[in-house]
C-alpha cells in the first residue's frame, strides 16, 4: 500500500462542522451503538464528512469527527489514512477512479490512462476548472465488462479510448452521461445480446408435458381449500361432541336414577373434579367414610356394588374406569378400618394418620390492593405465589394464623407442589415476616430443622 498523507496545509480548511442535517444524521448512526461504543460510528461519519467536505477529507474533519465521539484524534487519523475510500486530498467536481488490475489492463487500461493524462493532467491533481481529477485503484469488481472506471458512484464499463474521451468530455460540460456499458449490451449478457434459453417454448409449460398449467394450479390451490376447510370443519364438531358428551357424563349421575353413590363419596370429601383440585386429592384427602365407621354408621363396603351396578340407557355408562377406579378407593380404606388391630397387613398397621382439614379464611383480593410478596417465603415461587393468589391467600398475617388442619386444606391443593407447605413450614416463616422481618435473599430465608 502507498503511502497516504493528510493534503498540505495551505489547502486545509480552518474548519469544519456538519451541516444542521448532516448533525442529525450522525447523531442517528451514532444511536444505533451501545453507551461506550460509539466509537464504531466512525467510518459512517468520516463517510458523510467527506460528502459534505466536495469529496475529500480535510485535517477539521477528522478533529470534528474525533470530538463528537469522544475519541483521540490520532484514533481517527489512523482509520482515514488506511482505508482508500477516504480521499485526504482535494478531487475533482467529477473524480474518476480507473481500474488497473489484470482483466482491465488486458482489455486496454493501458489506453485509458492516457486519456487521462492528456484530457485531466498527472494523477492525484484536479484540472484546472475543478471538473475533473483521476487516480488509477485496484480492481472493482466488474471484470466481465472490462475495462471500467468508477465516477464519483457509478460504474462505467466497456470503455475503449474514443467513448472514454467523449465520456469525460460530458461530464466537464455538464451533459448527462449514462451509467453502465458504454457499448450495446445489457447488463452483463455477450456483445450481440444472449446466446441461450431463448425458445420460448422453455416458458410456456410445454417441455414438460404440463398444458395449461397456470389453470392446474389453481385447480390445485382450490382443491386444498377445500380440504382444509373440510378438516377444520370436521375438527371442530368432532371437538363440539366431545364437549356435549364430557358435560353429558359430569351430569348423568345426578340425571339419572342410577344407584345412589357410596357414603364415602360423600359432600364432606373434596371431588377430582372440582377446580384447583389435584388429580389425587381423593387418595390423599381425609375421607368421610372412616369418620363414619368410628361412629358406627354405615359400612361403605354395604354400598360398594351400588357403585359398580350398570345405570343402563343412561349417561351413566360412559362413566370413565378412573371414576370407577376413585369410587373404590375408599371403600378399600374403610374395610382395611373394620379388621382387627392384632390382623390388620403390616403395610397398613404403619400408613400415618391422615390429617384433618379446614378451610382458612380466604379474600376475594388484597387489602388496599397491596399484596404482600410470597415470594419472600422459602420454597414460594412465582407460579406457587399465582396459585395462593388465586385460592385467595394475599398476606402473610393469613398463613401466620393457619391451623394445621387448614394447612392441610391448602396443600391439598397445591398442584403438584404437594408437600411443599409443610416440608417448608410456611406457618413459622409467615410468622417473622407479618413482623417485618426481611430476609437477606429475594428467595427467602430457608428453614433449619
Amino acid at each position: 500500500m502507498s503511502v497516504r498523507r493528510l493534503a498540505p496545509d495551505h489547502v486545509q480548511p480552518a474548519s469544519f462542522a456538519f451541516s444542521a442535517a448532516n448533525e442529525n444524521w450522525a447523531d442517528e448512526q451514532i444511536a444505533k451503538y451501545p453507551e461506550g461504543r460509539q466509537a464504531s460510528a466512525v467510518i459512517p461519519l468520516l463517510w458523510k464528512a467527506q460528502e459534505q467536505h466536495h469529496g475529500w477529507v480535510p485535517r477539521a474533519a477528522i478533529e470534528a469527527v474525533a470530538k463528537k465521539l469522544a475519541m483521540a484524534p490520532i484514533r481517527v487519523l489512523e482509520i482515514a489514512t488506511f482505508y482508500t475510500m477516504f480521499n485526504l486530498q482535494p478531487v475533482g467536481e467529477h473524480y474518476v477512479q480507473l481500474c488497473g488490475t489484470t482483466p482491465c489492463a488486458l482489455r486496454g487500461a493501458e489506453a485509458l490512462k492516457k486519456v487521462c493524462e492528456d484530457v485531466i493532467g498527472p494523477q492525484s491533481t484536479v484540472s484546472a476548472d475543478g471538473k475533473l481529477s483521476w487516480l488509477e485503484v485496484e480492481c472493482l469488481g466488474a471484470c466481465c465488462n472490462a475495462p471500467m472506471a468508477q465516477i464519483n458512484f457509478d460504474y462505467y464499463e466497456d470503455l475503449t479510448p474514443e467513448n472514454f474521451r467523449a465520456l469525460l468530455d460530458d461530464l466537464r460540460h455538464g451533459r448527462p452521461t449514462k451509467p453502465g456499458p458504454q457499448v450495446d449490451r445489457s447488463g452483463s449478457e455477450p456483445l450481440g445480446g444472449g446466446e441461450t434459453l431463448k425458445d420460448k417454448a422453455l416458458y410456456d409449460g410445454s417441455m414438460i408435458g404440463a398444458g395449461n398449467w397456470q389453470k392446474r394450479i389453481t385447480e390445485q390451490r382450490e382443491a386444498a381449500i377445500k380440504v382444509a376447510s373440510e378438516k377444520a370443519a370436521a375438527e371442530a364438531k368432532a371437538k363440539a361432541e366431545a364437549e356435549a358428551a364430557a358435560a353429558t357424563g359430569k351430569a348423568g349421575p345426578t340425571d339419572t336414577k342410577a344407584a345412589p353413590a357410596p357414603e364415602a363419596a360423600a359432600p364432606g370429601r373434596p371431588k377430582p373434579s372440582e377446580v384447583k383440585q389435584p388429580a389425587s386429592a381423593a387418595q390423599d384427602t381425609p375421607s368421610a367414610t372412616s369418620k363414619a365407621i368410628k361412629d358406627g354408621g354405615p359400612k361403605p363396603a354395604a354400598t360398594a356394588p351400588a357403585a359398580k351396578a350398570p345405570a343402563a340407557k343412561t349417561s351413566a355408562a360412559k362413566v370413565s374406569a378412573a371414576k370407577v377406579s376413585a369410587a373404590k378407593a375408599p371403600a378399600t380404606r374403610s374395610a382395611a378400618a373394620e379388621v382387627p388391630a392384632g390382623k390388620a397387613p403390616a403395610r397398613a398397621a404403619q400408613a400415618p394418620a391422615s390429617t384433618a382439614e379446614t378451610k382458612p379464611e380466604l379474600l376475594a383480593a388484597a387489602r388496599n390492593n397491596a399484596p404482600d410478596d410470597l415470594e419472600l417465603i422459602w420454597g414460594v415461587g412465582p407460579k406457587l405465589a399465582k396459585m395462593l393468589n388465586e385460592m385467595g391467600v394475599w398476606h402473610y398475617d393469613q398463613i401466620a394464623t393457619w391451623t394445621q388442619a387448614e394447612l392441610a386444606w391448602v396443600d391439598a391443593r397445591l398442584t403438584g407442589f404437594k408437600g411443599r407447605a409443610t416440608r417448608d413450614d410456611w406457618i413459622s416463616q409467615s410468622k417473622k415476616l407479618a413482623t417485618g422481618w426481611r430476609p437477606q435473599s429475594a428467595l427467602g430465608d430457608k428453614p433449619v430443622k
